[in-house]
């Protein structure tokens, strides 16, 4: 026992003050142990002393987390590599995130002694300070008697961090959780314990961009100074970009927005440079008189979504958006028109996030397609209603399937993979994990287009948010993106009951 407590003394105090750290709240909780009075000169020392312990769930959402917390110190509990070693088998993408948490964690370990992995192993990374890596072992049955019963693995990580705290006072410990739950278990103990945040782009989702921006009145009485060009049949206009955005919209602009006023005008920012917008000049009337394999949009919004989908220089488009808004069998409609009638795309790839319960997809009889069925039928179920009004729907149908080579495929045996010339449809993305979001975008080949589709009030993955969906991570890094855009369809004109019901329920 002597032996194992001076294996677990802390650090010596040469490590570097922690600077701009993603998930430090710079202060300290109230009611967290061995919390300084802020007046004590001491307060530096235990600042320069935080150390994160991260739970299970943190290293499936984000593998790379360990390295992600600048110069600090990351402790693994010894519960936390069991759980990883229990949920490393299969081809699920839990699996699949777990060997990659596992393989980081032995890459910076490396041949480290026990007593040099207690201590903490240095995370060299190049431009950035060093952390430093441990394993936490379980606490000592000598000790005093657990804070929590230990049925349970949460309670067990809770316990080893109050016996390090006891052990250690003069460092200032966090559990890091993506479950709100086990937060609110630790902070109950006096452990401080925060959510997982180097992967959050926004504090709130209200501010992700809608992908345009509604002008009342009119924009050009706002505008002093415009130059209009004409460019073959393209009228562009181009005016100060200090102008648009703090006078008139009030926030910043990227391009593949696009510009909605009262007066009938809309116009897509087709470059941002050198201090100046240029917009593409868009009628509104041949906006809503487009048309996808017979489908024409029902609203403004509907209209410049398809614009985004049919536009072959676009090789990616986010469409948000309430349920019934019309996301999928607009994005469908697009899909089906470029790769049956343009010809652009050999197939379309259609899938989606499943519950973890049939992540493995081994319980469900028949092929893969077959398997997916289930959680894919809203393709099934909106190619039928494109052809609702055919003399031979399910002639159609099959027809469709056939001629668009649409393969409904599993997010796990996409791994590894590369798509030419297809058009990559991801349904129900707000499930998706930044990493996840990640492993499926750089799947899309020469040629190839993918479309996102999400409704981020419907979250089913229980450790994430709408701030911290990999729904949102990607359309926020991508809104810079010249080949790239989004939009959030508004309206529910699914029927006047669903419009009826997601107002008053």
């Amino acid at each position: 026992m002597e032996e194992r407590a001076a294996l677990l003394r802390p650090v010596q105090k040469s490590q570097q003050t922690p600077q701009n750290t993603p998930s430090d709240n710079n202060k300290r909780r109230p009611g967290a142990i061995s919390s300084p009075d802020v007046s004590s000169p001491d307060n530096s020392a235990a600042e320069r002393q935080k150390v994160y312990v991260l739970d299970t769930n943190v290293l499936i959402h984000d593998p790379n987390s360990v390295v992600n917390f600048d110069e600090h110190r990351v402790v693994i509990p010894m519960t936390v590599l069991e759980e990883l070693d229990k949920l490393k088998s299969g081809k699920s993408n839990i699996a699949a995130d777990c060997r990659a948490a596992i393989r980081l964690i032995d890459k910076v370990l490396g041949n480290a002694s026990p007593e040099e992995i207690e201590v903490g192993v240095p995370i060299s990374r190049p431009q950035r300070p060093d952390g430093s890596l441990s394993v936490l072992m379980p606490r000592q049955v000598s000790e005093q008697a657990p804070l929590l019963p230990e049925h349970l693995n949460d309670n067990r990580i809770i316990n080893d961090i109050a016996a390090l705290i006891e052990r250690d006072p003069d460092r200032h410990y966090v559990l890091v959780t993506k479950d709100i739950n086990m937060r609110l278990k630790a902070r109950a103990c006096g452990i401080d314990a925060e959510d997982y945040h180097t992967d959050q782009l926004l504090s709130d989702i209200g501010q992700m961009t809608r992908g345009y921006f509604e002008v009342a009145g009119s924009l050009w009485d706002r505008v002093d100074q415009v130059e209009t060009i004409q460019e073959g049949c393209d009228t562009l206009h181009r005016i100060s970009h200090g102008l648009l955005v703090s006078e008139i919209l009030g926030e910043e602009v990227f391009p593949n927005q696009y510009l909605i006023d009262e007066q009938g005008f809309v116009g897509r920012i087709a470059s941002i440079d050198q201090g100046v917008v240029t917009i593409l000049h868009l009628k509104r009337s041949a906006l809503m008189e487009q048309h996808a394999w017979g489908l024409k949009p029902i609203n403004i919004h509907q209209a410049i979504a398809l614009h985004l989908l049919l536009d072959p220089d676009i090789h990616l488009v986010t469409l948000t958006g309430a349920a019934g808004s019309g996301k999928t069998i607009l994005a469908l409609a697009a899909a089906i028109e470029m790769t049956v009638e343009q010809r652009r795309f050999n197939k379309i790839i259609a899938t989606r996030s499943t519950p973890p319960l049939a992540e493995e997809h081994g319980f469900l009889p028949g092929t893969e397609e077959e398997k997916m069925d289930p959680w894919l039928g809203a393709i099934n179920d909106n190619i039928e209603a494109l052809h609702l009004n055919d003399e031979n729907p399910g002639g159609s149908i099959e027809y469709v399937k056939e001629r668009a080579n649409i393969q409904f495929k599993a997010l796990n045996y996409i791994r590894g993979r590369s798509f030419q010339r297809s058009l990559i449809l991801i349904d129900e993305s707000q499930n998706l994990t930044p990493h996840q979001m990640k492993a499926i975008i750089t799947r899309a080949g020469e040629g190839s287009k993918v479309v996102c589709l999400g409704n981020l009030a419907q979250i089913d993955t229980p450790y994430l948010t709408a701030t911290s969906s990999g729904l949102t991570y990607m359309t926020e890094r991508f809104k810079g993106f010249s080949y790239g855009g989004s939009v959030q369809l508004n309206g529910v004109p699914r029927s006047l009951l669903a419009e009826y019901a997601e107002q008053n329920l």
